[in-house]
């Protein structure tokens, strides 16, 4: 039955990111409030599919800091999942990503349309100091910024090293960081197909403010607490 649900998911997904991707192109000639307002609707059908084919389901705690400007989020990345979430929880974002994503056929349309950050992860020093110029571009611009610090998805249990990237971001442009631990990877496990239902737990944790912080001391911050929740909310089967 898990396979079945999981197939039925993966179809609807399918069929909408080709829509999607069809339809996002009429929204180019539209200021990015209104592109992204479009595509993040993807997001959220997904989410409301997902619940309803495989039963996987969420809770938050801590809305209350999220902040009324915009800042940084930094997330543990442990599936596909919270790629959806993050539309859905926080205000209109850019996201930090390899640019081989772009080239993805469909899917890859969508992501340009929202002006992402795409690095090329083998021009490590280029890399930073593009995601610092464009990070701080687009955060002067209204945005909200989304980093995974550790790069890749990372197993329930295991934990990736933190990539100083999004730190040096925040202190090169004085924006807070809002970091975010979720146990997502426990119902939608990386390179696996099968879903398993439950109640993804997320947790967003007070901004950590940057000014006067190097950017060690600020990745040392949020290493901290996001590392602290995963030990609190993964799975000790």
């Amino acid at each position: 039955m898990l396979l079945i649900r999981s197939l039925l998911f993966a179809l609807g997904m399918w069929a909408s990111i080709v829509v999607f991707a069809i339809l996002c192109l009429f929204t180019a000639p539209f200021p990015f409030s209104v592109r992204y307002g479009f595509l993040s609707k993807w997001a959220r059908l997904n989410l409301w599919w997902l619940e309803l084919t495989c039963g996987v389901r969420y809770q938050i705690e801590g809305r209350e800091n999220i902040p009324e400007g915009n800042a940084i989020v930094m997330s543990k990345h442990q599936s596909t999942w919270e790629t959806l979430a993050l539309q859905v929880i926080f205000p209109p974002q850019v996201w930090v990503m390899k640019r081989e994503l772009l080239k993805v056929p469909f899917f890859g349309w969508g992501l340009s349309m929202l002006e992402p950050i795409a690095i090329d992860r083998k021009a490590k020093g280029k890399a930073r100091q593009q995601l610092i110029d464009q990070g701080t571009q687009r955060l002067e611009n209204g945005r909200w910024v989304v980093i995974f610090p550790e790069g890749t998805r990372i197993a329930p249990g295991e934990k990736g090293r933190y990539a100083l990237g999004g730190a040096s971001l925040a202190e090169n442009s004085g924006y807070p960081i809002v970091p975010m631990a979720h146990n997502a990877g426990e119902f939608w496990p990386r390179r696996k197909f099968i879903k398993q239902p439950g109640v993804v737990k997320v947790r967003i944790g007070p901004a950590i403010e940057s000014k006067d912080k190097s950017a060690s001391e600020i990745n040392q911050e949020v290493e901290a607490w996001i590392e602290g929740q995963m030990a609190e909310i993964t799975f000790k089967g």
